[in-house]
């Protein structure tokens, strides 16, 4: 049995103490008894305005009220509802910094820890592993997430050095590598993590990579002066295996410098004087030396496959011989060229161009002269015992082959 006190109004006076027992509408009865009001139109309120409609809800030692001023009851629910409101903000709140919180992940690549939001992983990707892993559809992971460590963190057996690019990436869409980061390393992760649109820039930071490996210790025209300058004129100027390759160095003075095993492919000599310089074994493949002196020079089996040797000069009036044997000139031009007495025994001239050259007391001995254009050239004393004479041409030559009685 629980014991209330009941009012007529809000005041709170006149009131009278009752008994709760057995029925809501026995309850109902002892009040119109009480102050005489007819049954039909009775409401009983709690002092905040609720409507009482249950006895279970009436505890021990309430206060009730059979009638509230309308605009305290307005009041009061008003006040209610303001309580429900900022109860639903409160939550909301509470549910946003939950949110928060749950967004950010942390992912222990090979050791290391990675922390990033959910919103990193999948904007830029979205098809990709780590934005499956985290993509949430229904409140369902995309793909099963993989284990954690003892501190929550995502566990992923990978390069952690090459997962920073990646990261770094999928944060502000620009590949950025440290020098001592390998892009092929990092192409690998891409590719295996699923980052499409990062693969094509690092196929291209590769192929920088190996172009720039290629050239890093490759001398300049700059670097050439430089030396020939602080070399005394009485001292041999030593360029031995050196890579010159695509240097500029035309028309420089470079009489007696030693390019033994040289790289000089692709390298412009046009105009250059080479007189009896050393280029024994080496690469002059695709050089330019139009016009250039070479006078002397020793070429042993130096390889000049496609170099352009237009109006060359190898005639020394002092006699001394351009030597030039088993030298690679395979579809070399040599146009024009003065070459008398120079010595290209057993050299390879396959699909050279000789037009109107002078090889007076050239020795071609064992030569591959094969689809040789040797038109207009002057083969007085020349030796061309054993070479190979195979579809070359030899038209419009000042001494024909078959009438000639010096060529040997």
């Amino acid at each position: 049995m629980k014991r209330v006190y009941v009012y007529r109004n809000t005041a709170e006076k006149n009131g009278k103490a009752l008994a709760v027992e057995n029925s809501f509408e026995t309850f109902i009865c002892d009040v119109c008894k009480q102050f005489k009001l007819n049954a039909e139109s009775m409401k009983i309120y709690t002092e905040n305005g609720c409507e009482i409609n249950d006895l279970h809800v009436i505890k021990d030692e309430d206060k009730l009220f059979i009638n509230f001023d309308d605009t305290e009851v307005l009041k009061l629910c008003d006040n209610i509802e303001n309580s429900v409101t900022n109860l639903s903000i409160a939550e909301t709140k509470e549910k946003d910094k939950s949110k928060i919180v749950t967004d950010w992940i942390t992912l222990n690549i090979g050791g290391r820890h990675f922390m990033t939001s959910r919103s990193t992983l999948m904007a830029k990707e979205p098809l990709s592993m780590l934005a499956r892993m985290f993509a949430e559809e229904n409140n369902v992971y995309l793909m099963n997430p993989s284990a954690t460590d003892t501190t929550g963190a995502y566990l992923i057996d990978r390069s952690p050095e090459y997962f920073e690019p990646i990261l770094n990436y999928l944060r502000h869409g620009e590949v950025i590598l440290d020098k001592h980061v390998n892009p092929k390393g990092v192409l690998e992760e891409a590719v295996f993590y699923g980052i499409d649109s990062m693969i094509p820039q690092l196929h291209k930071l590769i192929e920088e990579s190996k172009c720039s490996s290629s050239n890093q210790h490759a001398l300049t025209r700059m670097d050439v002066v430089k030396s020939i300058i602080m070399t005394p004129t009485t001292s041999e100027l030593r360029f031995q295996g050196v890579n010159l390759a695509g240097a500029d160095l035309n028309r420089l003075d470079l009489r007696y410098i030693n390019f033994k095993y040289a790289c000089l492919s692709r390298c412009n000599l046009s105009g250059a004087n080479l007189s009896h310089c050393c280029l024994e074994r080496a690469d002059l493949s695709h050089a330019n030396l139009e016009g250039a002196q070479l006078l002397g020079v020793k070429a042993l089996c130096a390889n000049m496959e496609g170099a352009n040797l237009k109006g060359c000069n190898m005639e020394d009036p002092a006699g001394s011989k351009t030597v030039m044997e088993g030298v690679n000139l395979k579809g070399a031009n040599l146009e024009g060229s003065n070459m008398a007495g120079v010595n290209l025994r057993v050299a390879t001239l396959k699909n050279a161009n000789l037009q109107n050259c002078d090889l007076r007391a050239a020795v071609l001995a064992g030569a591959d002269l094969e689809s040789c254009d040797l038109s207009g050239s002057d083969l007085h004393e020349a030796n061309l015992r054993g070479a190979n004479l195979k579809d070359a041409a030899f038209e419009l030559m000042l001494t024909p082959l078959h009438m000639s009685q010096t060529i040997r």
